[in-house]
């Protein structure tokens, strides 16, 4: 808990990085093309970026792939993400698996086209037993939507008598999320210059560290991921509790 963890300098690298991808139509509409020209081009950051962090020994890697809030989206755009996703799985999954690289998807499957739902349970079956990294992406996901069904699970094993009130706590929740098994993310990574988690990890985000990139998605490289593990490595915790002593020497002065 808080008091527990007070003090710990981070190890480097984090265990689990978070990533919301954002900028690919920006990136396009700088550069006069259509937006799904920003999507294309954000795949081959997703592979440099995957890449590059099982190279950083980052256990968990999480992408924002696309939110609930996303079927806003013209229908054209989100069949190009669709079809981008489909290519992105067909492609890279061998080479994933030939690298021990475990994918996992979270977030929720009503909706989904049926042939997108396969790949996705290929993917996941097929490397569920690899150790090297977690490939977690976030498809149809949103996190108000996570807790509102988590809860809803916990209230029905309540009321069946499977659960007692009083025991709910925050590994019962923890439990309950599509992110089970999953460690909380140390490091949350947006680019594009946005500030905000936008519906994303919320619950999972709650003692993470934040690092905004101000580059567009499509041109994240690894050398910027790094920057960011360095600007990570920099800080410290302290959980809501104190740091070496200084803290709390400081309120007494």
């Amino acid at each position: 808990m808080a008091g527990q963890h007070a003090g710990n300098a981070f190890q480097q690298p984090p265990r689990h990085l978070a990533i919301i991808m954002d900028g690919n139509g920006r990136w396009a509409r700088k550069r006069g093309l259509p937006r799904h020209h920003g999507h294309h081009k954000g795949v081959e950051a997703v592979r440099t970026i995957v890449k590059a962090a099982r190279e950083q020994g980052i256990a968990y890697l999480t992408l924002y792939s696309f939110s609930t809030e996303n079927w806003s989206r013209p229908k054209d755009e989100i069949n190009e993400l669709f079809k981008l996703l489909r290519i992105f799985i067909r492609r890279d999954l061998a080479e994933l698996h030939q690298n021990n690289v475990r994918i996992r998807v979270i977030g929720e499957r009503e909706n989904v086209p049926g042939d997108i739902l396969s790949l996705l349970d290929e993917a996941e079956n097929l490397t569920g037993d690899n150790t090297a990294q977690t490939l977690i992406i976030a498809f149809n996901y949103g996190a108000r939507q996570e807790i509102i069904r988590a809860v809803r699970d916990i209230a029905a094993r309540a009321k069946h008598g499977e659960l007692d009130i009083a025991s709910i706590d925050e590994a019962v929740i923890d439990e309950a999320l599509f992110t089970a098994g999953i460690p909380d993310p140390d490091l949350v990574l947006r680019t594009a210059g946005e500030k905000r988690l936008s519906n994303f990890l919320l619950w999972q985000s709650s003692y993470a560290e934040f690092v905004f990139i101000d580059k567009e998605w499509p041109d994240m490289n690894a050398g910027d991921l790094a920057a960011a593990l360095e600007e990570y490595a920099s800080r410290k915790r302290k959980y809501g509790g104190l740091l070496d002593g200084g803290d709390e020497k400081a309120l007494q002065s």
